[in-house]
């Protein structure tokens, strides 16, 4: 009798020890001993401008006093495509090939790898007054990104691809935007794997502590892959709370007390 005690001891410590804590499902804590739990008034967030990559696809629109002059600059679309925005913006925008290249009508090849868009504004601004328009036609030129197009995998409620038509997407509205994190999620080791010119590199964040939001990483980019580990007690299989948890418990116990009823009627 003192052995099945000692069992359902055991058991319960390591299934119990096994739970989520409350803690490791918090977003935004005030860590590091903090004498109050308000957030820092003076918290900054950090975003850089953004410098275009190989695959990016870029929307271009070309404007002037006589637009029919620009027409063959922008766009016409298949009005008869059966598309969405995503596929729209594929179909229409110029994508950036592997040598960073894009191709515009009457102006060909332009690099444009490593530039913000407000540069790229500039240098087909600056190439159409150079090569076929004067002052006076007032050229007036928009670049932008075709959607911000990202991938989150791992332990999130729905794994894949998002296009979002915005300009600024943090962690938090990206992950939202896939059903958010499981509670088996690991939420201080969501990894990002980020596209460089020289490779691909991965950074991680802590999305249960506050300061996160002055992570250079804070802001996701365009084909950015977003991963979430899963957490051991996923692995281990026990309870993922504390009814959970009993549950199991009272599952075990149950097995046990049949398997020695059985083994004593036995014998």
């Amino acid at each position: 009798m003192k052995h099945i005690k000692l069992l359902i001891i055991v058991l319960s410590c390591v299934i119990v020890s096994s739970c989520i804590p409350h803690k490791d499902t918090v977003y935004l804590q005030v860590k590091e001993g903090a004498a109050n739990d308000t957030i820092p008034n003076n918290m900054t967030e950090v975003q850089k401008p953004y410098r275009v990559q190989i695959n990016d696809i870029l929307n271009i629109r070309v404007k002037a006093i006589d637009q029919q002059t620009v027409e063959i600059l922008n766009p016409v679309g298949d009005t008869s495509l059966n598309a969405d925005s995503a596929e729209r913006a594929y179909f229409d925008g110029f994508t950036v090939d592997l040598h960073g290249n894009i191709r515009i009508p009457t102006l060909g090849h332009l690099n444009v790898l490593g530039f913000t868009t407000e540069e790229i504004e500039k240098i087909i601004e600056e190439k159409l007054l150079e090569d076929q328009f004067k002052e006076t036609a007032n050229i007036f030129v928009t670049v932008k990104l075709a959607g911000l197009r990202y991938t989150a995998n791992g332990e999130v409620a729905r794994p894949g691809s998002q296009v979002l038509f915005s300009e600024r997407v943090n962690i938090f509205e990206a992950i939202a935007n896939v059903g958010e994190i499981l509670i088996t999620g690991n939420r201080k080791e969501v990894k990002i794997i980020r596209q460089y010119p020289q490779g691909q590199k991965i950074h991680s964040l802590d999305l249960t502590d506050v300061n996160v939001m002055k992570s250079p990483y804070y802001y996701i980019q365009p084909n950015d892959i977003i991963y979430v580990e899963p957490l051991r007690q996923k692995s281990i299989g026990t309870g993922e709370t504390a009814v959970s948890s009993i549950a199991t418990i009272a599952s075990i116990l149950s097995l046990l007390t049949t398997g020695i009823l059985l083994f004593t009627r036995l014998n």
